[in-house]
């Protein structure tokens, strides 16, 4: 049986971050010199609060303290995110774990840099992005049997039921009325994404789910990319993933979707996707045609997805970030891209 991390029965303020990390050090680095810890708050995440813990001279051997957002548990199963790490760690995709702590866990520190909107379009590194992708897509976890339906319907049903139909906040609430469509025309549209996409038999693999430019690490000098974060990892269509990294090319705190990629972009991409994931040197052009119209249809569903989590997000959230403003721009590019994308054909 694998070894399981021990489990620290401590609950960190995320408004006292530092000293909620120092206990989590004095448990799991009982030698390390307290008065001489070393700190650094990572401001990229806008789901969790994280940040990293050393001594001096011993910059390698950083430990990450990650504290869970606020409510995050609404949003994520906490268990199969740790059970994710585990497996991609043993499959040397990623870090390990040190500790879980009541509201957070601790581990492995990698080198790296979070892309940029620039980095993820050069060649030398989407060529990283894409074999790797492709190689989880591959994994068989515990050789269990592969369910026969994707997780992402259940995922926005249940994010659909809990999202904000008003908020307590009038300033909020007026904002909400005016920039977000009723709840009936979401609902009408996630039913006819349902059955559009359901029909396209994309293939169902372990995917990552939030393959956003932080949740990849880019090592240049080793020429390898990390992926990190896997809370909403789990078995998904293979063209989610894909569509979903695709979206986050437009960059998180103000995106900017004309840096979507635009066809040959993702043709180059999807045939290395597609050379990997089929263990082939050659991947004839109707088979990258077909996967990219399913990811281009599938990037509405990324759209939606994460418009009604912006809006439980700015419901629940302590993170300075304006989530209702997310939100609606998500779901702005999924009105806007709708008939578009919908009408893709090869």
């Amino acid at each position: 049986m694998d070894k399981v991390e021990p489990h620290l029965d401590v609950t960190v303020d995320e408004n006292k971050i530092v000293d909620g990390a120092k206990e989590i050090i004095k448990r799991i680095r009982p030698t390390w010199p307290l008065d001489n810890l070393q700190f650094k708050i990572f401001t990229d995440g806008i789901t969790n609060k994280l940040i990293g813990v050393w001594y001096s001279g011993h910059h390698n051997e950083m430990v990450l303290v990650r504290v869970y957002g606020h409510k995050t548990d609404l949003l994520i199963n906490r268990k199969d995110e740790t059970r994710n790490i585990r497996i991609l760690n043993k499959a040397g995709f990623t870090h390990s774990i040190y500790a879980t702590f009541n509201n957070g866990l601790a581990y492995q520190f990698i080198e790296g840099v979070t892309l940029t909107t620039e980095m993820v379009r050069k060649p030398e590194v989407y060529t990283l992005i894409a074999k790797r992708m492709a190689q989880m897509h591959k994994l068989k976890p515990d050789s269990d049997q592969i369910p026969k339906e994707a997780c992402i319907w259940n995922k926005v049903e249940k994010f659909m039921k809990i999202m904000p139909k008003e908020f307590f906040d009038d300033s909020k609430q007026a904002r909400f009325e005016v920039l977000v469509k009723p709840f009936t025309v979401l609902k009408q549209n996630y039913e006819q994404l349902k059955e559009t996409l359901t029909d396209l038999n994309s293939e169902i693999v372990f995917a990552h789910n939030d393959l956003l430019l932080a949740n990849v690490l880019y090592n240049q000098k080793e020429n390898i990319v990390t992926f990190i974060d896997f809370e909403y990892t789990a078995y998904n269509y293979q063209a989610f993933d894909i569509a979903n990294h695709f979206a986050e090319f437009a960059g998180v705190e103000n995106p900017d979707y004309s840096l979507y990629p635009n066809e040959e972009l993702q043709k180059a991409w999807l045939s290395i996707y597609l050379q990997e994931y089929n263990n082939v040197n050659y991947v004839p052009e109707n088979e990258i045609n077909l996967l990219y119209v399913q990811v281009n249809k599938f990037v509405l569903l990324s759209h939606f997805f994460w418009g009604c989590w912006g809006l439980i997000q700015s419901e629940h959230s302590t993170i300075e970030f304006d989530f209702l403003e997310y939100a609606v721009i998500r779901f702005n590019e999924y009105f806007k891209r709708k008939e578009d994308f919908l009408h893709v054909t090869l």
